[in-house]
């Protein structure tokens, strides 16, 4: 059953910023930020070898089709090996190519399981963030489980790569989850600059922490939400509605029409959700690449990492109770 603290909810918001928007002021006057995201599951999914009941039937190239099976499901893992194995250093050779970085969201378990690919990532300047223990819902976990398994992805994501993570994304978590990042972090020695676990935006934000409204407005921290989303997501190629079957086509430009409206609207930030073997398969790739020769074309793009998005707006929007933040530009 779903345990919810009561004191670790976070409100809802139904304005957000209203009609007058909230501009992050990119830097160097750029019109728009481009964050691509890898999630990397390849060996953190669910798996008869690590005490599974069957292997994972989830985002896989057989999609529904490949429906759920007991026990080992040789196909559906030698789908998350070619991620592994091909997909991910075709990816890292086609950021390369556009002296781009992008923010890993990295299972720890899949990580530690490919560690020349962790040391290629950190080499090449590329973000290392918490994507949990392993690639599993929790929600059933208690408090104290969900502050475990956060801190020892961490743990093990630190020992793996050899730099500590400042941001998480699960996405499978509890109720209670996106709440104890900060928590946990301190717990761990680092430094917890951003969360992903919200979809509510287009631009990031700083929300008040509910159990620091007793704090002196000083000792008070707040938490940066730098907005996520599915929408853009190259795992829609094995949902549904998704992307029209493996027709690279569709999602290029449906990457495209999102680019434009956001870069005319200005001072927005742009998602792209990548995982390492959807779209790392040469025919997608290459639709990807596409995309990425026509941001480059564009004046005024920041592409860049959630890592140095919060830099940004830690440095230019510190964080001040009850909104106050908004007009502490620097």
């Amino acid at each position: 059953m779903v345990h919810v603290e009561e004191s670790r909810q976070l409100p809802r918001d139904f304005e957000g910023f209203g009609e007058e928007g909230f501009n992050p002021q990119w830097p160097n006057g750029a019109q728009i930020a481009i964050s691509f995201v890898l999630n990397y599951e390849e060996g953190g999914e669910r798996n008869v070898l690590d005490g599974d009941p069957y292997s994972e039937p989830y985002l896989w190239e057989k999609g529904a089709s490949g429906s759920y099976k007991e026990g080992r499901h040789i196909n559906g893992e030698q789908d998350f090996e070619y991620g592994s194995r091909s997909a991910s250093w075709r990816i890292l050779r086609l950021f390369a190519e556009f002296g781009w970085n992008f923010t890993t969201y990295a299972v720890a378990y899949a990580l530690k399981r490919n560690p020349s690919f962790a040391k290629a990532l950190v080499r090449d300047g590329h973000e290392i963030a918490c994507h949990g223990l392993r690639w599993l819902d929790i929600w059933d976990y208690s408090l104290e489980q969900d502050k475990a398994y956060i801190g020892e992805n961490i743990r093990v994501l630190h020992e793996v790569t050899g730099e500590m993570p400042v941001g998480a994304y699960f996405g499978r978590g509890t109720p209670n989850t996106r709440a104890l990042f900060p928590e946990v972090w301190k717990q761990a020695g680092g430094e917890f600059l951003w969360s992903s676990e919200c979809y509510n935006d287009d631009v990031p934000y700083w929300i008040d922490l509910p159990w620091e409204a007793e704090l002196p407005a000083a000792e008070r921290e707040g938490m940066l939400l730098i907005p996520y989303n599915y929408d853009c997501n190259d795992g829609k190629f094995h949902m549904s509605p998704g992307f029209g079957s493996s027709v690279a086509e569709t999602y290029e430009q449906y990457l495209k029409n999102t680019f434009d409206c956001l870069y005319r609207e200005g001072g927005k930030m742009m998602n792209i959700p990548l995982h390492t073997r959807i779209i790392g398969k040469p025919g997608r790739s290459e639709a990807l690449r596409k995309f990425m020769q026509y941001v480059a074309s564009k004046p005024g793009v920041w592409v860049t990492t959630r890592r140095d998005i919060a830099k940004h707006m830690r440095a230019k929007f510190p964080y001040k109770p009850d909104g106050a933040w908004q007009q502490a530009s620097s």
